[in-house]
């Protein structure tokens, strides 16, 4: 793990100046960082949908096969750098609205740096359940809003007093950018691949309480 990656959860601060300057000295400094933490939630979440398996009803077990998780991963994997690059593009191409002119690996830069709680909490993949899921990722999502609000006057070296409305801006338009992609790759995924389920059923073993009647003897 890189210095700023640690210091991102411990001194954002600090950790948003450092990476402002590694940004400046090297524009694909951040590539790194993003490719191999976005294997986090893909390599998480196929062990989850093959190995574990999630549960739809009562004493059932739904699995994906192999192929279809693989599937189901590399598009996540893809997924998720097309959206840091889209959502790269439409933070410099709101740049120009709040007097500021950030490079475009700047901008795909800080937003792969902001992301990372969500792909951290990519782990939850391991075991699919969806309230555990939900609860890690709204967690993520507070400090990833965090890091946004209070990295944007550092990272681009913008007065205070315009860094809100332009966080507020970028946080409306990247939520509306994760639901379009993840929503299009799943129906993509389901629709197109046709992915295959594996279910198993626990069956009850006990036994009924209700006796049988017994038949009479026969006549003499």
């Amino acid at each position: 793990m890189t210095p700023e990656f640690i210091s991102l959860f411990t001194r954002p601060d600090r950790a948003w100046e450092t990476i402002r300057q590694k940004e400046d000295a090297n524009s694909l400094h951040y590539l790194f960082h993003l490719l191999v933490l976005a294997l986090i939630p893909a390599v998480c979440l196929f062990i989850g949908v093959t190995v574990v398996g999630w549960s739809l009803v009562e004493d059932e077990r739904v699995r994906l096969d192999a192929g279809s998780a693989l599937q189901l991963c590399l598009l996540l994997y893809l997924t998720i750098i097309i959206g840091t690059l889209i959502m790269g593009a439409f933070v410099r191409w709101m740049a120009k609205a709040f007097e500021v002119r950030p490079s475009l690996n700047q901008c795909i830069g800080f937003v792969a740096y902001v992301i990372t709680p969500f792909l951290l909490a990519g782990v939850t993949g391991l075991y699919p359940n969806r309230w555990f899921a939900a609860i890690v990722l709204l967690l993520a999502g507070i400090y990833s809003t965090y890091l946004l609000f209070t990295g944007l006057p550092a990272f681009m070296r913008q007065r205070n007093s315009q860094s809100f409305l332009y966080a507020s801006s970028i946080w409306g338009v990247a939520l509306l950018v994760l639901v379009t992609v993840m929503v299009s790759m799943i129906l993509f995924w389901h629709l197109r691949l046709e992915p295959t389920y594996e279910r198993n059923t626990v069956e009850n073993q006990g036994y009924s309480t209700e006796e049988r009647p017994q038949e009479e003897p026969g006549g003499l």
